[in-house]
């Protein structure tokens, strides 16, 4: 079998995939181009590393596609002196990139397993810069907080309005909002005196967290 081009295939997916959505900050392209993906992927799934899809990483969970990856980086715009909070640790991969742009990030997992893996890798890569916990964060993670910037690596049926209160004036929170088979891949601006805007994306489909708040459904 032919060796995969690394380099070559990086740079085929900011050509063709992140840049083809609208994802034109250098700063980002440029820490899609440092953190190495291939190294939070699944030996099994290695050549899959830079393909335009979700990837498992078992127990149900998956790693966002790219160009999800780099529009939510572009839209949250993590600064050098942020503090930022994931939720859903996964592969580790979208707490690098936030790492690599942000000052101090800290992401929670239900997953022990994930955790533990995700940060092996982040060591291995040098990123000092991470605190990862296992825990239930699906409405947030207060002691951490507040926080600058907050991204959901997953789906939140119900969108929990004390994770607000988690976040600074000028603070932003990416998520995805909706229950299968209508998601939508939000950004939320906290603009100060206890106003948001709001900015929709794009439509995606990924697992919700899980313990994640339902719709309360009224039975007769």
């Amino acid at each position: 079998m032919q060796a995969i081009d690394l380099e070559q295939a990086r740079t085929n997916m900011i050509i063709n995939q992140v840049r083809a959505w609208e994802v034109l900050d250098e700063h980002v392209l440029a820490t899609l181009r440092q953190v190495p993906r291939e190294q939070f992927v699944a030996p099994q799934h290695r050549a899959l590393a830079f393909a335009d899809m979700m990837l498992p990483l078992g127990d149900g969970e998956v790693m966002f596609a790219p160009k999800y990856e780099a529009r939510f980086l572009q839209g949250l715009a993590p600064r050098p002196h942020d503090r930022v909070l994931e939720v859903g640790t996964g592969s580790g991969y979208m707490a690098a990139l936030l790492a690599a742009c942000a000052g101090r990030v800290t992401s929670v997992d239900i997953n022990a397993g994930f955790v533990e893996q995700a940060g092996a890798r982040l060591r291995t890569l040098g990123f000092d810069n991470v605190a990862l916990a296992t825990g239930d964060a699906s409405a947030g993670w207060p002691q951490a907080g507040p926080y600058d910037v907050v991204m959901i690596s997953g789906s939140l049926p119900v969108f929990p309005e004390e994770l607000r209160d988690q976040v600074k004036p000028g603070g932003r929170i990416g998520v995805v909002i909706g229950s299968e088979p209508a998601m939508e891949a939000l950004i939320y601006r906290n603009v100060g005196r206890g106003r948001w805007e709001t900015e929709s994306m794009f439509e995606m489909v990924v697992p919700p967290l899980r313990n994640a708040r339902q719709i309360q459904r009224f039975v007769f």
